[in-house]
C-alpha cells in the first residue's frame, strides 16, 4: 500500500516549538516517508506461489506413482531444502539506510524489528523419473536391496541346497547333468523348464569351455536368470485414478495378508488407498482386512453378508468420488476346480468394469510357493478365467519347491510383481530374476 505515496516537497521552516517524545515506529514506517518518486517494477517475489507437487516415490516398483506432479517450469530445478523467505534488500539508486519497498505495512505501535519478509516464488519440481528397468537395477529403492538379498537367500535355502550340492567335489561329466536334472525336478521346476535349462547350460559350458563345477554353477545361474527375466515388471500406479487392483487366490495362500502389506507400502508412499472387503463369505477375512485398514489409517468398504460384486461396485464408485489413488479389491478364496465359484469371480470383474470402464487395471493372483506344480495349475485356471496381469508368490521360505517360478516362466510367463519369504512387512519385495537366481544357487 505504500507504493501509492510519493516523496513530499520541502516545506518552509516553522517556528521552533518544544519537542514531544517520539513515538516508537517500525523501520518500515521510516522507509515509507522517503520512497522514490518512481516506483520500481514489481519483483517476481510478489507473484503467488504455485501448488506444491507430489514427491516422487522411493520404491522402484512404483512407476510414475499417482501422476499428480504438474509440468515443471523450464530451467527451474527442484529445491533440495524448503525455500526460505528472501532477506530485505536496498533499492538501487537510493542512499544508504533506505530500505526497499516493503510488501506490507508494519502495525502501528509495533516494536522495532526487521521488516516483514517478502514471499518467494515457489519453484516447480523437476520431472519425475519413470521406471524403465527391473527393480534390481533401480538406484535408491527402499528398503535396501542388500538386506532383502540376505533374507531371500535364507528363504530359498531349502530349495537351493539340493541344487547347489550337485556342484560340490565333482567333475564335469554326464553324471553331473543327470544329478542336476533330478535336483531341478525335485525343486518343482517342471519337465519343460528343466530340459530348457539343461540344454542352455550345455551350450554355455561348451562356448565358455568351463572345466570347473563352480564355473558351471555360475553358468546355471545365468541361464536361470535369462529364463525368469520375462517375469520382471514393475507394478504401475498412477496412470488411472483410481488404479483398481483386483486380487484373487485360493484359501490359505496369503491373499489378505499380501493385500495388507501392499496397502502399507502404498500408504507409506503417500497414496490414498481404499480397501474393498469383497470376501463376504468369510467373516474373518473382513475382520482381518479391517485390522490392516486401521493400522494404515485407510478407508474400507465392507458389508456383512452382502454380494461380493455389489461391494466391489460400491468401492470403485467411492474411490472415484473421493479421489483415491488406489482401490484394492479383496475377493473370496476360490478353488479353480469349482466352476460356480470361478464364475463368481468373473461376475465381480464384470461389475467392476461397469463402475469404471477401464477397470480393473490389474488382476493379481496370490499363489503359495509350497504348492509347487499345483501353483502352475492355479495360474492356468485363473488366467483362463480372469486374464491375469500379475502374480504374488508367497511362503517361499517354507518350501523346497521354489523352482516353480521357472515352470511358470516356461509355460505361462505372467509377470511376478512380488515374492514373499516371511510374515514381516519387509519380507514382501519386488521380484528380480538375477537376484532370485543368485539367491537360489548361493
Amino acid at each position: 500500500m505504500f507504493s501509492f505515496f510519493k516523496k513530499k516537497p520541502a516545506t518552509p521552516p516553522t517556528p521552533e516549538v518544544p519537542a514531544l517524545p517520539p513515538l516508537p515506529t517500525a523501520p518500515a514506517d521510516a522507509a515509507a516517508t522517503t520512497m522514490p518518486a518512481t516506483v520500481p517494477p514489481p519483483s517476481t517475489a510478489d507473484l503467488p506461489a504455485g501448488e506444491p507437487a507430489a514427491q516422487p516415490s522411493a520404491f522402484g516398483w512404483l512407476r510414475n506413482p499417482f501422476g499428480k506432479a504438474p509440468a515443471p517450469a523450464p530451467g527451474v530445478a527442484e529445491p533440495s531444502v524448503p525455500l526460505r523467505p528472501a532477506a530485505p534488500t536496498t533499492t538501487p539508486g537510493q542512499g544508504p539506510g533506505v530500505a526497499a519497498e516493503p510488501s506490507a505495512p508494519a502495525p502501528i505501535g509495533a516494536s522495532p524489528s526487521a521488516p516483514a519478509p517478502a514471499p518467494t516464488l515457489a519453484q516447480a519440481p523437476a520431472p519425475m523419473a519413470v521406471a524403465t528397468t527391473a527393480p534390481a537395477a533401480m538406484p535408491g529403492a527402499l528398503p535396501e536391496r542388500s538386506g532383502w538379498l540376505d533374507r531371500l537367500k535364507n528363504g530359498l535355502r531349502k530349495t537351493g541346497t539340493s541344487i547347489a550340492t550337485v556342484f560340490t567335489g565333482t567333475q564335469i561329466s554326464e553324471a553331473l547333468y543327470e544329478e542336476l536334472e533330478e535336483a531341478l525336478l525335485m525343486a518343482d521346476t517342471g519337465v519343460k523348464a528343466t530340459q530348457h535349462l539343461l540344454d542352455d547350460l550345455r551350450r554355455r559350458v561348451k562356448e565358455s569351455k568351463a572345466t570347473e563345477p563352480a564355473a558351471v554353477k555360475a553358468l546355471l545361474a545365468d541361464a536361470l536368470a535369462d529364463l525368469l527375466r520375462p517375469l520382471e515388471k514393475p507394478l504401475e500406479i498412477g496412470r488411472h485414478t483410481p488404479t483398481v487392483i483386483m486380487v484373487a487366490g485360493v484359501n490359505g495362500a496369503g491373499k489378505t495378508t499380501s493385500i495388507g502389506k501392499l496397502t502399507k507400502h502404498l500408504a507409506t508412499e503417500g497414496a490414498a488407498v481404499l480397501l474393498a472387503a469383497a470376501d463376504t463369505f468369510r467373516a474373518a477375512a473382513r475382520e482381518q482386512l479391517g485390522v490392516w485398514a486401521d493400522r494404515n489409517t485407510v478407508e474400507i468398504v465392507s458389508q456383512d453378508g452382502g454380494d461380493p460384486a455389489a461391494v466391489s461396485f460400491d468401492a470403485v464408485s467411492a474411490g472415484k468420488a473421493r479421489g483415491k489413488d488406489v482401490v484394492l479389491v479383496d475377493t473370496a478364496g476360490r478353488l479353480p476346480t469349482q466352476l460356480h465359484l470361478m464364475q463368481e469371480l468373473q461376475k465381480i470383474k464384470r461389475v467392476i468394469t461397469k463402475a469404471d470402464g477401464t477397470a480393473p487395471h490389474e488382476v493379481l493372483l496370490v499363489i503359495d510357493g509350497n504348492t509347487g506344480q499345483n501353483a502352475l495349475a492355479q495360474v492356468r485356471a485363473f488366467d483362463d478365467a480372469l486374464q491375469l496381469t500379475g502374480l504374488i508368490v508367497t511362503k517361499l521360505d517354507g518350501t523346497a519347491k521354489g523352482g516353480v517360478l521357472a515352470a511358470i516362466a516356461q509355460e505361462r510367463p505372467i509377470p511376478v510383481y512380488f515374492i514373499g519369504v516371511g510374515e514381516k512387512l519387509e519380507d514382501l519385495e519386488t521380484f528380480s530374476a538375477r537376484e532370485f537366481a543368485q539367491a537360489l544357487l548361493a
